[in-house]
């Protein structure tokens, strides 16, 4: 081994601690850097990749046949900034009957000659396509359970048709439910119902902007109201993005506080190398070393661990990255979602450059060193520095083992600086984990509308996993078990909720139509804009809703796939994350006509102040059990998978920054006690204790911790504000201030103390070092 590979191995086994903090800071940097990278990359892909494959349609527009005529709707692929069209495709919005595991729930159709084109070829997965009438291919996202041979079944139509199941496929912007041959469409059709799909490519299709041009220009030559909905790819790329999409922003914001924190560790690791060891470089100098050679051997120091905390972090990044791409599932047809590996390499290349050129940058004082200055340098601090605030420290009235620390600091300002920014950015990490995990918890209230001291869940529906129940209608009458809890005693406000399916103009697939009896504002529901119904005809929709359908407050929409349609009026935007947000809350009499006899109910009871819920269960499950019916207990639940992850990486990646940020301390101390041990032995002659050395060294760090501290908490409080919406934003949500403003006063001391508690914690060790240093041996340090 050569003399500076020597020097090196001898400087990284010396200086342990420096060791560890630099490769755990690096670590931390490359593990949230990889996994937000690998987000990044397998969130967009999937979709891209078989949008380009089967061409898929920017925007796929439902005409009403009423309005426009097939000729007219084929002059549109001629539009400007139109590069290709398919259709007009015959559609209907039509109901299977329930059949074993098949809901019967309203489902789009479109006919179709085959599963090609040039625009939104559609990918045949199993089967055939519909090649005569009597026959019909599932789409892949349909509620159906595409299983082949077997019959579904419309009764609500004339002649009660029976198509067979002859083929799955799936379009990547799903166009449709299901397809068949134009020639069955009639049969599928009721009398003054249906109407046209047309789908577009267009040559700019990148945002929303562009989508909108485009609408325009294919409709502009149509009679008004013509279009009676639309649906853009950028919806149904952004819904297939979001189950990774939600990690991101908050991945970026600690794999940005990690980078930050390597690099502030890796320069002040070096500067204090160089600093400590003025004395070695000069022998250094003295034997032959050069200076490029001297910089060298300390860059590399700080190298070789920093290059272990990167392979560490890539694995953990790896590792973490399982849990997180097993939530995202399969997408589009794509089985698994790996790792792309030229996310490690460019994480990898550039990270290792960042501390290198920060490394360079701080060894680079070792070189300029004079030989005969850094000869004549011993390890006591510079004097001159910290001498007034010392003094100012010595009037005070206080402990001399509190003074002395107290004055620590300003004797090393540089040093102080290095400890003080690596407890800001642990501070931080702390205070911004603290907010998300109340925010999200905000967001589960919001999603179990668990403001109800008592449930009475709904009965099982007439068909499901295990077959249908022919025949046998709900035990539990809603009429009879509102009556029961009405005539309980303790029983305040309530509301019952019954849950149907339908489908919406424009949108293929179904939504949830929640149906409420009575005044459900108390139940939990967060509001983000507008107001809650208040009369029949109005609905409150989440915000994906809006976005998928193009509408907002105040526009109308049309419910089918029920008795008749339905027209309602959105009044108020509703925080609520469930089936992708995609459902419409309304008063039961608006769907009086449409769907009466509801019988899936749910009710939702508040005690009156002063019962006991227990016992109010019981003595209503009394009434209930005659009528097949259970209360249990409302309240919130563990939450969803994404959330409890989430949580652990959040919890994980800050105790990491919170371990880099306590190592910092101790290093900082570490090296401070160091130059010190001779004045240690002085004091320690003079009959100073060890326990007044542990006080002194533990004050040194007071004042730099309650100031981190202190800063730290609303730059914390800001990155919240600013990760959360984006979180939201990447999912489709917009959240409402409750869901931001979950910081409060106390908690917020809280978590300024936390500083000092980050800085105590990492001048322990150093402490009872210097409090169990022998006098005598203090005293013969240079």
């Amino acid at each position: 081994m050569s003399a500076l590979g020597r020097v090196v191995r001898s400087g990284v086994g010396r200086r342990r601690v420096q060791t560890l903090v630099t490769g755990l800071a690096t670590m931390m940097a490359v593990a949230a850097s990889v996994l937000g990278g690998t987000l990044l990359v397998v969130s967009g892909e999937p979709f891209d990749d078989a949008f380009a494959a089967q061409r898929g349609a920017h925007l796929s527009v439902r005409f009403d046949a009423d309005e426009v005529s097939a000729g007219r709707l084929e002059e549109t692929g001629d539009a400007e900034g139109v590069s290709g069209a398919a259709g007009p495709f015959r559609t209907a919005t039509v109901t299977p009957r329930p059949d074993g595991p098949n809901p019967g729930w309203p489902m789009t159709v479109a006919g179709r000659g085959g599963p090609g084109g040039d625009v939104d070829a559609v990918a045949l997965l199993d089967g055939r396509w519909p090649a005569r009438t009597g026959e019909i291919a599932l789409s892949a996202d349909s509620a159906l359970v595409p299983v082949l041979g077997a019959r579904v079944t419309f009764p609500a139509l004339p002649g009660d048709p029976a198509l067979t199941v002859v083929g799955v496929a799936r379009s990547v912007t799903r166009t449709a439910d299901a397809w068949v041959v134009p020639s069955q469409m009639p049969a599928l059709t009721a009398s003054g119902s249906g109407g046209y799909q047309m789908l577009y490519r267009f040559a700019e299709a990148g945002t929303a902007g562009h989508i909108a041009a485009g609408g325009e220009a294919v409709t502009a030559s149509l009679p008004p109201g013509a279009a009676a909905g639309e649906q853009s790819w950028l919806t149904v790329r952004k819904n297939a993005e979001q189950e990774t999409a939600l990690y991101v922003p908050f991945l970026i914001a600690f794999g940005a506080l990690g980078l930050v924190m390597s690099v502030l560790v890796v320069g002040n690791v070096v500067a204090s190398a160089v600093g400590a060891g003025t004395r070695r470089i000069g022998i250094l100098k003295a034997v032959g070393f050069t200076p490029a050679q001297v910089v060298r051997a300390y860059a590399a120091q700080a190298l070789i661990p920093s290059a272990a905390g990167t392979v560490l972090g890539v694995l953990a990044g790896h590792l973490l990255a399982v849990p997180v791409l097993a939530e995202a599932g399969e997408v589009y047809g794509t089985s698994s979602l790996g790792i792309d590996f030229r996310v490690d390499l460019a994480v990898t290349a550039g990270v290792l450059g960042l501390v290198a050129v920060t490394a360079w940058a701080s060894a680079w004082r070792a070189g300029r060193l004079r030989t005969v200055d850094a000869l004549a340098v011993g390890r006591t601090a510079p004097a001159g520095y910290g001498r007034r605030a010392a003094r100012l420290a010595g009037r005070l009235p206080l402990p001399q083992p509190v003074a002395l620390g107290l004055a620590r600091p300003f004797a090393r300002p540089a040093r102080a600086l290095a400890m003080g920014t690596a407890i800001l950015f642990g501070t931080v990490a702390v205070t911004f984990t603290a907010g998300m995990v109340a925010s999200l918890g905000q967001v589960m209230k919001a999603k179990a509308h668990a403001a109800a001291d008592v449930v009475v869940p709904p009965p099982p529906p007439d068909s499901g996993p295990g077959g249908p129940r022919a025949g046998k209608p709900s035990e539990a009458d809603p009429a009879a078990v509102a009556a029961a809890f009405e005539a309980a005693a303790g029983t305040g406000r309530y509301y019952s909720a019954a849950r149907v399916r339908a489908a919406v103009t424009g949108l293929t697939g179904t939504v949830d139509v929640v149906a409420f009896t009575g005044d459900a504002s108390w139940g939990g529901y967060t509001m983000v804009s507008g107001r809650w119904t208040g009369k029949p005809g109005e609905a409150v929709v989440p915000t994906p809703f809006l976005a998928a359908t193009g509408t907002r407050t105040g526009d109308t929409l049309t419910l089918e796939g029920m008795a008749e349609p339905v027209t309602v009026r959105i009044v108020g935007e509703v925080l609520d994350p469930r089936n992708d947000g995609m459902q419409v809350f309304t008063d039961v009499s608006t769907l009086t006509a449409a769907r009466p006899g509801l019988t899936e109910t749910s009710h939702h009871i508040a005690v009156t102040p002063g019962t006991d819920v227990s016992r109010y269960v019981d003595a209503l499950n009394e009434e209930l059990e005659p009528l097949g019916a259970t209360a249990r207990t409302g309240g919130l639940g563990a939450g969803g998978d994404m959330v409890v992850t989430i949580d652990a990486l959040s919890v994980f990646l800050t105790l990491m920054l919170v371990a880099v940020a306590a190592l910092g301390v101790l290093n900082g101390v570490l090296l401070d006690t160091r130059e010190r041990v001779r004045e240690t032995g002085v004091h320690k002659a003079l009959g100073m204790t060890p326990r007044q050395t542990v006080t002194t060294v533990l004050t040194s760090v007071v004042v730099t911790g309650l100031a981190a501290g202190a800063l730290g908490v609303p730059l914390g409080v800001a990155l919240h504000g600013w990760v959360l919406p984006a979180m939201g934003d990447s999912v489709g949500l917009r959240l409402p201030g409750s869901v931001i403003a979950v910081y409060h006063g106390t908690e917020l001391v809280a978590l300024a103390l936390g500083g000092l508690l980050i800085a105590v914690l990492g001048a322990l060790l150093p402490a009872g070092w210097a409090a169990g240093t022998r006098t005598a041996t203090a005293l013969r340090t240079e």
